[in-house]
């Protein structure tokens, strides 16, 4: 484990009115907080506007520093149609140069898929930001049955394996990468010798 805590960043990707993200939010950021590893900052894109022209405002300055200073990041996301949301889009797409080398996790929740298919859109997303996507993924399927009135999950201890799986494994990710930066800085155009 690490001397010192990485700072790990979780975006809440979900704006709708009456969401549920916040519940499943909420509960992972406790989780994470508990976790050995990570000092956590939530960031609530829904507390945020990301102008559809990709200009810079306050807001976007403020999510561009808060994922530069990120070790990690785990992006939380519903399902919307076979995918995520357009407000959670643009705000991925509001920055470029903050994600690349850095681990991103995710924790999803659905219907049926349990947001599987919004996840597997942004592996794709997150691989052209150059960041790294690791493998193991909270889901929550049918979500709103997963989770008790008081806001913690109905079978803490399977979601908890899950969620710390995910956490390992971007605290893995998250100090080889930041020792392969210090040591040589990534870059967009990766020259290969022979």
């Amino acid at each position: 484990m690490q001397d010192s805590q990485l700072r790990l960043a979780i975006v809440v990707g979900s704006t709708r009115e009456g969401r549920f993200g916040h519940i499943v939010a909420n509960w992972f950021a406790r989780h994470a907080r508990n976790h050995a590893g990570f000092d956590v900052d939530v960031i609530d894109i829904a507390t945020m506007h990301f102008p559809v022209d990709m200009s810079r405002n306050a807001d976007v300055e403020d999510f561009s520093a808060r994922i530069d200073a990120a070790d990690a990041i785990v992006v939380l996301s519903p399902e919307y149609n076979h995918s995520y949301s357009g407000p959670l889009k643009t705000a991925i797409d509001s920055l470029k140069e903050e994600w690349k080398a850095k681990p991103v996790g995710f924790v999803a929740y659905g219907g049926m898929s349990g947001g599987l298919r919004a996840v597997e859109a942004l592996r794709v997303v997150f691989a052209e930001l150059h960041a790294v996507t690791v493998r193991d993924t909270v889901s929550f399927h049918i979500a709103r049955t997963q989770f008790d009135e008081q806001g913690e999950p109905v079978a803490p201890e399977m979601v908890g394996v899950a969620a710390d799986t995910m956490l390992n494994q971007l605290v893995w990710w998250a100090s080889a990468l930041n020792t392969a930066r210090a040591a040589h800085p990534y870059g967009e155009r990766m020259l290969v010798t022979r």
